[in-house]
């Protein structure tokens, strides 16, 4: 998904040269980014750094489902869910893709949240706020994750024995949806109570000038996520209630690229997403404290092998390879990549060697992107794919045309491509020690390209 720490835009405009889409009805296309979700029912429930706006989403099913009253739709990245949310409120049923296993707990989690008795949850919270009130320590059967490593420890020493008390109770509890919404609940707020930040990458407190906490307000903080929760479950069941039959969302732990193992050819109406940018975001790394302290992951070859997965790879995984080529012929393309490999060769693959190995399997994986989505849309079905440019050393990409370029080449027509931000800043990505190449004018934008397939 896209990174959503980045300015709003100024305005929406079209390419040149590319059919307009029918306007919204506001007459402008709404910001996508996931700031307004914080305080929305169910989207507050996980911090994202990258995610959609739900007006975004609600647009997107406004311009492009307007007579369907149960669609199936589609995330092939989606992150912590809001598209599935989205669709779900509006009587559709979806389908979301996702390797982060804690990005799909998060997601699977908001799916369930109608299934859960507001009544039993409230049982829950309340017998979680007395066993963190109950004298001793029932965390003393759980230790901090054995192969979970941080430069400074995560968990200051007065907080650690009251997060391991939390998770015990959580081991304790039974099966989904109400094990996996205390889980969220934790994991949302863990961060916060540790001394690491985001910022919006993570970091340890110290190192963007914030003292560390010898002491967090853990029974405090878990509780009152889980209270947000409580009444977000009992919205979330009183909007489900208003159709005949609720609509069902599913994640699929499983790479998108395998689509084709869950879902048949021509199954799905609308396709909305947000792979993951040519910016480097490592959401591996950033989700690490999560995916650890839950038990998504044991050991560091776990997370290798998510980093493996990830779409477009990540610069780390891909830097010190041998020269990445192409699989498939685009001549604009192949003349940005030698010119990024021509910048800084006295840094081997801290330079533009690096650098164009990791472009080139990003766009690799987009020509499969493109691929699988025609195969899955339905004669007429549509995928709305937002991304944003980018700047290798220097060297700005156009990532829209590009993906444009790549799913006519599929078999799919390219109806629009609209700007959504005009104005996105980047700079702690851009401008980072190994990322200067030569000095351009060019800005970081965002937008929607629009892909139908015809038959």
């Amino acid at each position: 998904m896209h990174a959503g720490t980045e300015a709003r835009s100024s305005g929406s405009r079209l390419v040149a040269g590319v059919p307009k889409a029918r306007a919204p009805c506001n007459g402008d296309s709404p910001d996508p980014s996931f700031t307004d979700n914080k305080q929305r029912p169910i989207h507050r429930w996980v911090p994202w750094v990258a995610g959609f706006s739900t007006e975004f989403v609600q647009d997107t099913f406004d311009r492009y489902l307007p007579n369907k009253s149960a669609a199936l739709v589609l995330d092939p990245f989606c992150g912590v869910g809001t598209t599935l949310v989205e669709a779900i409120r509006c009587g559709h049923d979806a389908i979301g893709f996702e390797i982060n296993p804690y990005a799909a707990l998060a997601a699977r989690t908001k799916c369930e949240a109608a299934a859960i008795s507001p009544l039993k949850l409230h049982k829950f919270i309340r017998e979680f706020e007395e066993h963190m009130q109950a004298a001793g320590s029932a965390g003393d059967s759980l230790s901090a994750p054995e192969h979970f490593r941080s430069r400074i420890p995560f968990f200051g020493p007065r907080a650690q024995p009251k997060v391991l008390k939390a998770l015990s109770f959580i081991k304790q509890l039974g099966a989904p949806p109400i094990k996996d919404l205390f889980s969220l609940a934790f994991g949302s707020v863990m961060v916060s109570l540790s001394n690491y930040s985001y910022e919006p990458s993570l970091s340890s407190r110290p190192a963007v000038g914030k003292a560390t906490q010898d002491d967090a307000p853990v029974t405090e903080s878990i509780i009152s996520k889980l209270s947000a929760m409580e009444s977000d479950v009992a919205w979330f069941r009183k909007q489900l209630d208003a159709f005949p039959r609720h609509p069902v969302g599913r994640v699929i732990s499983d790479n998108f690229f395998n689509a084709g193992h869950h879902l048949g050819p021509g199954a799905v109406d609308l396709i909305v997403t947000s792979p993951p940018y040519l910016n480097n975001y490592h959401y591996v790394r950033n989700t690490r404290p999560q995916l650890f302290w839950l038990g998504l992951v044991q050991r560091p070859s776990d997370l290798k092998q998510l980093e493996l997965q990830n779409f477009g790879k990540y610069w780390q995984t891909v830097r010190d390879r041998e020269t990445i080529l192409l699989e498939f012929e685009e001549p604009t393309l192949q003349r940005l990549l030698a010119q990024i490999r021509a910048v800084g060769l006295e840094r081997g693959c801290y330079g533009g060697a690096g650098w164009a190995n990791y472009a080139a399997s990003y766009f690799n994986d987009s020509n499969r992107f493109c691929q699988v989505a025609s195969q899955l849309l339905k004669p007429g079905g549509r995928a709305v794919v937002v991304v944003g440019n980018s700047i290798l050393q220097g060297v700005e990409i156009r990532v829209d045309s590009i993906l444009a370029e790549l799913g006519s080449r599929q078999g799919l027509t390219v109806e629009s491509i609209q700007i959504l931000r005009d104005q996105r800043v980047g700079a702690s990505i851009v401008s980072s020690s190994v990322r200067q190449g030569t000095k351009t004018s060019a800005k970081l934008y965002e937008s929607a390209v629009v892909l139908r397939r015809l038959a």
